[in-house]
């Protein structure tokens, strides 16, 4: 499961609402850490109510690969860190921030206080992953 997590695959995270948003994140001490501030709905929803379920899987029908990895908890939000920020987005956009658009940079070098950077932290209560490939059979016509 930890090796699957360290891939830089997209999740869905779900809050009270219900509202369902795609995320980036990243999977570390036992924790989902996903990027958040003020200026994002997320933000005002996990303060309001920090129920949330996680879900983070793939689904390759041409070669049946089908897994996931379902997370329920309650999440809190904690400061930013500008290390774990930066691993975070090194797994999507590169080691190179040269390439990387402003958007992302400016997290790394603004003021997380000013700018309101803030983690979602997710200990899960209940993590649980599944293997739901399947064998694909060539069918060969009689």
């Amino acid at each position: 499961m930890d090796s699957f997590l360290r891939r830089p695959l997209t999740a869905r995270l779900a809050t009270n609402g219900p509202t369902v948003r795609p995320v980036w994140f990243l999977w570390e001490d036992g924790a989902f850490w996903v990027l958040t501030g003020p200026w994002a709905r997320l933000f005002d929803r996990v303060r309001a109510d920090p129920a949330v379920a996680l879900v983070v899987d793939e689904c390759d029908l041409a070669t049946g690969l089908v897994r996931q990895v379902i997370a329920r908890g309650r999440a809190e939000l904690v400061p930013f860190d500008v290390e774990r920020g930066r691993r975070k987005l090194t797994r999507y956009l590169g080691a190179d921030e040269a390439l990387w658009d402003e958007r992302f940079v400016a997290y790394l070098y603004d003021d997380p206080a000013r700018r309101g950077t803030t983690w979602l932290r997710l200990e899960p209560a209940s993590l649980r992953a599944s293997d739901l490939s399947f064998v694909r059979e060539s069918r060969e016509t009689p």
